[in-house]
This record gives C-alpha cells, structure tokens and sequence, in this order.
C-alpha cells in the first residue's frame, strides 16, 4: 500500500483540536437563548464525570471547568481526539442578568445554566401623570 505523507498534516490536525474550526469548535460548544424572563445555555460535555465539573460566578462571568482522564499509558491509540486533562470556558453575561439565581443541572452529557432575567431589567409599565381638572384663574 502506497501512503502519501504530509509533514503538515498532523500539525494541521493537533491546531484544530486545540483551536477548533468554525464547523467544529475544540472544547465545549454551547448553545444560548432565551425564554421569557430566563436565559439559558447548555454546554456539550459528552464523556464528562458529574464530580468533575466546576462552575463559578464572578460578578457577571461565569467560568465552566471540566476534565477528562489522561489516557491510560500501556495503551496504544490509533486516535486520540478527545480533550483531556483540565479544561475550561467563560460566558461573560450581561447586568441584566440575575447571577445571584443560576441554577445548572447536568444530563446525559448536556450542562444546562439557567440565569433568570433581573428584575430591574424585565419590562414594566410607567404610569402616566395626567391633570385632573384645570383651574381657573380669577383676577
């Protein structure tokens, strides 16, 4: 079998692990909306141990950090593609936004933070002064 080699290649292929491509970002890909008065997002963990992850909020960025076990030595990889060891991501979230409320739950590989909207940030009604009657002025 004749096999064409590339000495960029595996450079090529350790940038995209670390960096990530548009199609395919490296660690940690998110997801974030909003419904009504929260928002959330959910981060992509596949393979992650609950005990593992760490989620900590500080002022209005929140910091996920997560990690994976470095592989077993003796072993001989074909592909090692995954991330391992410690790695982390932050959100910095905007001050209408209620930090002191998160509540995050993780399923199935699938970390999920929901940040309730602020109160002085939802929408309300300004009511409207208006003149009872006018006066008027003898002279």
């Amino acid at each position: 079998m004749l096999m064409r080699t590339d000495p960029f290649r595996e450079l090529d292929r350790l940038t995209q692990q670390v960096f990530g491509t548009p199609a395919r970002p490296a660690v940690m890909p998110m997801d974030a909306w909003r419904e009504g008065d929260e928002f959330f997002v959910e981060f992509d963990l596949p393979g992650i141990d609950a005990d593992s992850l760490d989620l900590d909020v500080e002022r209005n960025v929140v910091t996920v950090r997560a990690s994976r076990p470095e592989l077993d030595e003796g072993r001989t990889m074909i592909a090692a593609e995954r991330t391992r060891g410690v790695f982390s991501r932050q959100l910095f979230l905007g001050e209408n936004l209620d930090t002191d409320r998160i509540r995050a739950e993780y399923r199935n590989g699938v970390l999920r933070l929901a940040i309730p909207v602020a109160e002085q940030a939802k929408p309300r009604k300004i009511e409207i002064a208006r003149d009872s009657e006018r006066q008027a002025i003898s002279a």
